[in-house]
């Protein structure tokens, strides 16, 4: 039986949770705004202003929250996290100030997984300790996301690994103290065991930053955003930079791409939840036409779409962390994929609903609307294209058809009617 009771211990950390967000994080947002502004570990201003709220959110013991317990952190559920998560999904500094930022939430969790002690000695502590951010290296200019495209590569060469090719939309490795790369060591298997994963420092010599590029709505100058178009130029790092063994970087990548889409989901219910709420402020607050926008009928169904879908949406989230939390490893991976799929498009329509209720307001910088608007590309491209995930589902449901059994489908009503009559 699915069960979504939420205990009074846990519902008292939530409402901590929530009245923290709101009074110490969205005002981060505010103070040191930029999507990229999180992860600049060099910004000692921000950094000195954070320091006292992540020893708080310590003290609550909700520091890391996305690792289990043997991996060294306080052991929350998924189900706990998706609505811990939705919390944190109302501002873009809070998941750092709560120690569970992405990627570095994925990179600490392969790390835990698949390090050596001395790999998580010198670099899944520090990540967990919030004094560096972390980098996944893996899509390629000429392949995007899809790694049986991938031409990066690895050999060995005595006790080194040397890396030579190229990696596109590395995400904030400006600002990483290393980098997760992955890459073509076994070109002679199967495309899924062709790639391994390898730590590289992000100063190690050969690796060279062609350019950050921005993404929309960036105000930045010329090379100043947080996405690396990175060459690796012969880059050489030790044997034991690898994660795993040779070939399986694929089942690496796997381990931290399912978390992290649906983290990525849990945080959208809360980006949502935030429009929807602004949506019945503005409704309540406005008049036109000589009356309330919330006497508006139309008003009252955008209101009520963007309910109802963020309401089904939540739901979906909520089961796909219960089937994580109680059924066999794997068992949520169609599920997983529902929620990316379905993620883009409720951010999408509740996001535009709330831009259009505000009138030209919605539209200026003066409102978080414009910024949810400008991140809803990278809803549907991140963590691998909707297009893909679509079809992940579609075939999932698709091997357990079976064909009709005659000529006209089995709820063909003549043939049922024939065959009951059949049976006298």
């Amino acid at each position: 039986m699915i069960d979504f009771r939420i205990e009074p211990e846990l519902q008292a950390k939530l409402d901590w949770m929530a009245a923290f967000v709101r009074e110490q994080c969205e005002p981060m947002d505010l103070l040191f705004p930029g999507h990229g502004a999180p992860y600049d570990v060099a910004n000692k201003e921000s950094r000195a202003y954070m320091k006292p709220l992540q020893d708080q959110v310590k003290a609550q013991g909700l520091w890391g929250c996305h690792l289990d317990k043997e991996l060294g952190g306080p052991g929350y559920g998924q189900l706990t996290l998706a609505l811990m998560n939705e919390i944190l999904g109302r501002s873009y500094w809070a998941p750092t100030v709560f120690g569970t930022a992405a990627p570095d939430t994925g990179n600490s969790e392969i790390l835990a997984m698949f390090g050596t002690d001395e790999q998580k000695a010198t670099y899944l502590q520090p990540l967990m300790d919030g004094t560096i951010v972390s980098c996944f290296s893996m899509t390629e200019p000429q392949a995007g996301a899809d790694p049986k495209e991938f031409t990066c590569r690895a050999w060995r060469e005595g006790d080194e690994w040397v890396i030579e090719g190229e990696k596109w939309f590395s995400s904030n490795a400006r600002f990483a103290a290393f980098l997760i790369v992955m890459v073509v060591t076994n070109p002679e298997n199967p495309p899924h065991g062709r790639m391994s994963m390898l730590i590289v420092p992000t100063h190690t010599p050969g690796v060279e930053f062609v350019r950050h590029s921005q993404t929309m709505g960036d105000s930045k100058g010329e090379d100043d955003g947080t996405h690396a178009y990175i060459r690796y130029n012969k880059v050489r790092v030790p044997l034991d930079a690898m994660l795993g063994g040779p070939g399986e970087g694929f089942k690496v990548a796997q381990a931290r791409l399912g978390g992290g889409r649906v983290h990525h989901a849990m945080r959208t219910v809360g980006k949502c939840q935030r429009a929807i709420d602004m949506m019945l402020e503005r409704a309540v607050s406005r008049r036109t036409q000589g009356k309330p926008l919330s006497e508006h009928q139309f008003v009252q169904g955008a209101i009520a779409d963007s309910i109802i879908e963020l309401e089904q949406f939540r739901l979906l989230v909520l089961k796909t962390a219960w089937i994580i939390d109680n059924e066999p490893h794997g068992a949520a991976r169609t599920h997983i994929a529902m929620c990316k799929v379905q993620m883009a498009k409720v951010y999408h329509d509740i996001v535009q609903r709330a831009i259009q209720l505000h009138g030209s307001l919605g539209m200026t910088l003066e409102l978080p609307l414009a910024d949810m608007w400008m991140g809803l590309p990278a809803m549907a491209l991140a963590d691998g294209p909707t297009e893909v995930h679509k079809v992940q589902v579609a075939k999932a449901y698709l091997k357990n058809a079976t064909p009709a059994p005659g000529l006209f489908p089995s709820e063909h009503i003549p043939t049922r009617l024939e065959a009951i009559r059949a049976r006298g």
